[in-house]
């Protein structure tokens, strides 16, 4: 099978020119698409639990605890305990924040209203169906189960 033939390779392919576009587009304002999804993903009014951030991008703990690291030394964002349960840390957004958010925000609904003009409703529906097909497929299966499936293919 031909990379081009493989579902990984054309996900993997469009998510980097999309991050590429946000990356550039994100230059003059001084953040990565990274940075805009974190910020797009924090709650403006009531803040966000920190362990809910990471698990709503597919960012692991370390690498989502070096970026709040980072949002807060920019002033983007700031961290406080919950009032009602104090084991939480909700992270809130700074007016700094905010208007990077917004920026973000914008970026995401331009680029979404520029694929909408070229791509039909019933091809997004179809994308969008695949799409949630591939991540249920994902979670059903373990890493362990595929490397036994995998093994057991070989040896037939």
């Amino acid at each position: 099978m031909k990379k081009e033939e493989t579902v990984d390779y054309h996900i993997k392919s469009a998510w980097h020119a999309i991050s590429r576009m946000y990356n550039h587009g994100g230059l003059a304002k001084g953040i990565t698409a990274s940075t805009g999804f974190v910020l797009l993903n924090i709650d403006v009014e009531n803040g966000s639990p920190a362990t809910k951030i990471g698990p709503m991008l597919g960012m692991e703990a370390r690498s989502l605890t070096r970026m709040l690291k980072s949002l807060e030394a920019s002033g983007l964002i700031y961290k406080q305990q919950d009032k009602e349960d104090k084991r939480l840390v909700r992270i809130y957004l700074t007016e700094a924040g905010l208007e990077k958010r917004s920026f973000s925000r914008d970026a995401v609904i331009f680029f979404n209203q520029r694929i909408r003009e070229r791509v039909s409703d019933e091809h997004l529906d179809s994308f969008f169906h695949t799409m949630n097909t591939i991540v249920e497929t994902i979670d059903e299966y373990k890493l362990s189960d595929q490397i036994e499936l995998i093994e057991n293919e070989q040896t037939h």
